[in-house]
């Protein structure tokens, strides 16, 4: 097998971005040992496709509901109840117990202020933070970090290990994309087996560089293979996680962010998506496409709690979509394209046990378009909220320019 340097920068678990030079991270070494945990870290997962919000957080005592939806609406009595006017779908029985220990907040009528109906260009206008404006060239979540690191006064200054920002793709997402270089991992098991010997790969990888007579070219290698090495050093092949994750790819991706962030790597900030929620055909009810789906993302991210045991202090997760399904199913079993949707927060000390939001209602007037459930919060109030507590990232002008975020207008979730 022919190694070369893209290769291993793309296709090998060390995508860079964020970058057009050399990157920091790059000319010095960061190993393991030197490493420190962050007190806080955000976990951010981005439902791809357009979820179903109004079957996931079922509007039960909606009577229009169920009269847009005779073959898919869940039915009362299948609801698992949360506060006598929502119900979670029946395949998310992992998150009831979050919600009443008050750990898990819901939000609902929540979504891009943007009218777009198009996946890639609402998903595009969600990762960067910028609803309606395409020429945004970084996403949300660099954005936020920079603002953290001008908060501390240490701009350019601080230190940090390739590690800070992460995302468990085959890419960096647009939502880390910008000044601070942030890596993406198709799997931590990419450079090392059980027992710490490197793979051919990663051997490769290390004679490639280590011959070179290119010193520059020998420096970035040399330093990267030390983010390797971290790697290796937390032994993923040895990880036994604390908790049954569902054998998908998106469970496996919840566990391999756990284990990095308890490998005291330096994360702060870690992406995951996970696919499937464009269902304009057969959705079902309580059973079929959409239960199978919400079954496997509430499985994975209760487990990934559970496993993250007393670190879990310290961990938010957020979830989010580009938009949501019309609020009447269509004419194959399914929902198209619609407006506003639902997200969770999850966190130790998040307002939990408690939908927010104010709820727009879905009779025929009170309807986006009159199709749509109707947009009462902008889904960066949410995201500002989360990244000022945890982050320390206040400057909004920075991390959502235009938005013209105000704390007082937070949901107070967090």
């Amino acid at each position: 097998m022919q190694f070369n340097r893209r290769f291993f920068l793309h296709k090998g678990a060390l995508a860079l971005a964020g970058t057009t030079a050399i990157p920091n991270f790059l000319v010095r070494t960061v190993m393991a040992q030197t490493a420190t945990a962050p007190k806080k870290r955000l976990v951010v997962v981005f439902q791809r496709g357009a979820a179903d919000g109004l079957n996931i957080v079922v509007p039960y005592r909606e009577r229009n509901y169920y009269a847009m939806r005779p073959s898919i609406a869940v039915p009362q009595d299948k609801v698992i109840d949360l506060d006598g006017t929502f119900g979670l779908h029946p395949s998310m029985n992992t998150f009831k117990p979050l919600y009443d220990q008050g750990h898990l907040a819901i939000v609902h009528a929540v979504g891009s202020p943007d009218m777009s109906r198009s996946h890639f260009d609402a998903q595009d206008f969600m990762e960067s933070g910028t609803p309606g404006v395409k020429n945004t060239d970084d996403g949300w979540l660099n954005r936020a970090l920079q603002a953290e690191d001008l908060n501390r006064r240490c701009a350019g200054t601080c230190e940090h290990t390739a590690f800070r920002a992460l995302a468990l793709s085959a890419d960096v997402p647009r939502t880390l994309a910008g000044k601070v270089p942030a890596i993406a991992l198709n799997n931590v098991n990419n450079f090392s087996v059980a027992g710490q010997k490197p793979s051919p790969a990663a051997s490769a990888f290390e004679a490639m560089y280590g011959s070179s007579g290119d010193q520059i070219l020998h420096a970035t290698g040399e330093e990267t293979f030390d983010a390797v090495k971290m790697l290796r050093a937390a032994n993923p092949g040895s990880y036994k996680p604390s908790a049954d994750y569902p054998n998908t790819e998106f469970g496996n991706s919840m566990k391999q962010i756990a284990q990095l962030l308890k490998a005291n790597l330096g994360v702060e900030a870690a992406f995951t998506d996970i696919n499937g929620w464009d269902t304009h055909q057969n959705q079902g009810s309580v059973n079929g496409q959409l239960s199978d789906r919400l079954r496997e993302f509430s499985n994975s991210i209760a487990a990934f709690w559970k496993d993250m045991g007393d670190q879990a202090e310290n961990v938010t997760v957020v979830t989010m979509s580009e938009f949501g399904r019309t609020a009447k199913e269509n004419g194959t079993g399914g929902t198209d394209h619609g407006h506003a949707n639902v997200m969770f927060v999850l966190g130790a000390d998040v307002k939990g046990g408690k939908v927010h939001g104010k709820w727009p209602g879905l009779e025929p007037e009170q309807l986006n378009e009159g199709r749509d459930l109707a947009l009462t919060t902008d889904y960066r109030q949410v995201l500002g909220e989360v990244v000022t507590s945890k982050l320390g990232a206040s400057n909004m002008d920075l991390v959502f320019p235009g938005a013209r975020l105000q704390p007082n207008g937070f949901l107070k979730l967090v």
